[in-house]
């Protein structure tokens, strides 16, 4: 089979078969959400769905690298594997204890999402509110069962589960008390820069921030069997450099809403304007060098313009003249296919 491989084409799919679906699957999980009996789980899991809706959309896009019998398998995966990120991550947003010990219970679900053998954990047995009617793990299991039949999966498991337990990291450290943040994170970064290209901490922060990479593996996992140096190679295609750049924009696009409430945001680190842009056009430009490895490596790249382009178009981009001046220059670098997703997506967004 063969993916998209141009601008409009590619748009054509998303729209028409993957956002659809996407929807329908995300009604499915809205309805479970809504029978949570605690009020306040049941508002962080409705929340999490309807605010974050383009999450799942970003991420079902991959569906499009796979075989159409198993297309449904792989998009529910990544649906379930999103609202769980998503809902945990409102959770621990709002949480006032700041305990580390819950965070990482609360993630424990995106571990056990990744390995169909294990049963249920007490997730909330640090969290001050647990009846939620069994949807996180209704979740996990939905995940479980749709990796379980992908061919691949075995091979690709372990590079999932780093991406994974990097992203887990990130989300307990994150969210411990303000003065603890960057300690913390400095702390993990020195045990970890060996492992990836020369980088700020607050940089190599952002790209564990991202599931990219874990839906490119499991897209790959579920189209046909993979050696495991393969999978190594999808990960390493999009880590550190393809899901760094993701965040940044999203702290991009966030900075003033952080500044307000007081939220760690890795932008902020730079020391100006002209540093943070000089370092996105690498992040970016790193990024393409390694997507051209990958099998199907124009659609990547065009997946990789149009998530730059997704961010820049964000109300909050649109409404401040002096972010919008900074977004036009990460446009530039971003060429000709970001222009044109960036024209696409705005307009998208004014007409609905």
């Amino acid at each position: 089979m063969s993916a998209p491989t141009t601008m409009w084409t590619l748009m054509y799919h998303i729209k028409k078969e993957i956002v659809p679906r996407v929807h329908t699957i995300l009604d499915e999980w809205r309805v479970k959400a809504a029978g949570i009996p605690n009020a306040d789980l049941r508002g962080h899991a409705l929340n999490s769905i309807n605010e974050n809706t383009f999450h799942s959309e970003g991420g079902g896009v991959y569906a499009l690298l796979t075989r159409k019998e198993i297309r449904e398998d792989l998009l529910r995966f990544i649906v379930a594997y999103q609202i769980i990120c998503d809902y945990l991550d409102s959770l621990c947003d709002e949480t006032d204890s700041f305990d580390k010990r819950d965070f990482r219970s609360l993630h424990e679900a995106l571990r056990i999402a990744l390995s169909p053998e294990e049963k249920a954990y007490p997730y909330y047995e640090h969290h001050p509110q647990s009846e939620d009617n069994g949807f996180l793990q209704e979740l996990v299991e939905a995940c479980q069962q749709h990796v379980s039949v992908f061919p691949g999966f075995s091979h690709a498991r372990p590079s999932m589960e780093e991406l994974s337990l990097h992203y887990r990291n990130l989300q307990v450290y994150k969210h411990v008390k303000k003065e603890d943040r960057e300690p913390l994170l400095t702390e993990w970064f020195e045990e970890e820069k060996h492992h990836v290209p020369d980088m700020f901490w607050y940089e190599f922060s952002a790209s564990t921030g991202s599931t990219l990479g874990i839906y490119a593996l499991a897209a790959y996992a579920s189209r046909s069997h993979l050696a495991e140096w393969q999978a190594e190679a999808i990960k390493n295609s999009y880590f550190p450099y393809v899901q760094g750049m993701h965040i940044l924009l999203d702290y991009f696009i966030d900075q003033e809403e952080d500044i307000q409430d007081d939220e760690l945001n890795f932008c902020a680190y730079y020391e100006d304007e002209e540093t943070m842009v000089r370092r996105m056009e690498l992040f970016k430009q790193e990024g393409e060098k390694r997507l051209k490895r990958l099998p199907d490596a124009a659609f990547h790249s065009l997946l990789n313009k149009g998530i730059i382009a997704i961010y820049l178009a964000d109300e909050k981009v649109q409404k401040r003249p002096e972010l919008k001046k900074t977004a036009g220059r990460f446009i530039r670098f971003g060429g000709l296919p970001t222009a044109f997703f960036y024209l696409n997506s705005w307009v998208f967004r004014k007409t609905t």
